[in-house]
């Protein structure tokens, strides 16, 4: 018997990057999951496998940055795999515009309703079914943005990868004699589609030295399957080699910014 046979397993972000290579290595360890997203073909390639390697999954659309889809997705796994027991957050999302000076609005909220908002509501969701069994785990990948913020990753993304690092501690805290597990990975530099919204989206032989989505799903793969009793409640995964990223701080720095402001050639 796998590890995690019997047990339901919900990975959000499923159709690409660390999201699509934790659903991977959940199935293979015996858990049915659901995989989330918004894009319906990434998702079918990523089930595809799964069946192909006698795993069970289910394909969800949602947007998870909308209340009443998290809702839907929710009752849609109840329905079709059972109560949950696993709940991945992976989902992410990053703005243009790096420089709170230049940030607007719109796109600042949507990065918090994303990055933390929908980790929250989801977590909410799911609570339920977790302290019934007084079992479960909740794992969210934050950022080390969360510890070092910088115009990398942008204001936007630093604050709410931040907040959702102290909401799962928060959960940590609350819910840890309920038999409730709530785990932070905190991601280094990583080669993922996120980092084509760069102001500078690294080149290839740059990427090569990132941490890599597999490596990130891994760690989740350990921490799942440690026994209940256990808890990694904080993983860090980063980079072994840093690269020089003086150039694309300087370069994130004016993205937005007005005509009259930036510097002069």
């Amino acid at each position: 018997m796998s590890q995690l046979t019997g047990k339901v397993a919900i990975v959000t972000g499923a159709g690409s990057g660390m999201g699509r290579e934790t659903a991977l290595l959940l199935a293979a360890k015996g858990a049915s999951v659901a995989i989330v997203g918004r894009r319906r073909d990434a998702l079918d390639e990523v089930k595809k496998l799964i069946d192909e390697r006698g795993g069970k999954a289910v394909v969800v659309t949602a947007d998870i940055a909308q209340a009443e889809e998290i809702t839907r997705l929710v009752d849609v796994v109840r329905s079709d795999l059972g109560t949950i027991d696993i709940l991945i957050n992976n989902a992410g999302s990053s703005s243009r515009v790096l420089n709170p000076r230049w940030t607007p609005d719109d796109e600042w909220q949507h990065v918090i309703t994303v990055n933390l908002t929908a980790v929250f509501r989801l977590s909410k969701a799911v609570l339920p079914d977790m302290l019934a069994k007084q079992e479960g785990t909740i794992v969210t990948v934050s950022s080390l943005a969360a510890v070092n913020p910088n115009l990398l990753g942008g204001a936007a993304y630093g604050a709410a990868k931040a907040g959702v690092r102290n909401f799962m501690t928060f959960l940590h805290n609350t819910f840890r004699n309920e038999g409730l597990r709530a785990i932070t990975v905190l991601p280094g530099e990583a080669d993922t589609p996120i980092l084509e919204n760069r102001a500078r989206p690294p080149a290839p032989e740059e990427r090569r030295n990132m941490v890599q989505p597999i490596d990130v799903a891994t760690a989740i793969e350990v921490a799942v399957t440690l026994p209940a009793r256990a808890v990694l409640q904080e993983i860090i995964v980063a980079p072994t080699r840093q690269r020089d990223t003086a150039a694309d701080l300087e370069i994130s720095r004016w993205v937005g910014a007005p005509t009259d402001s930036q510097p002069s050639a």
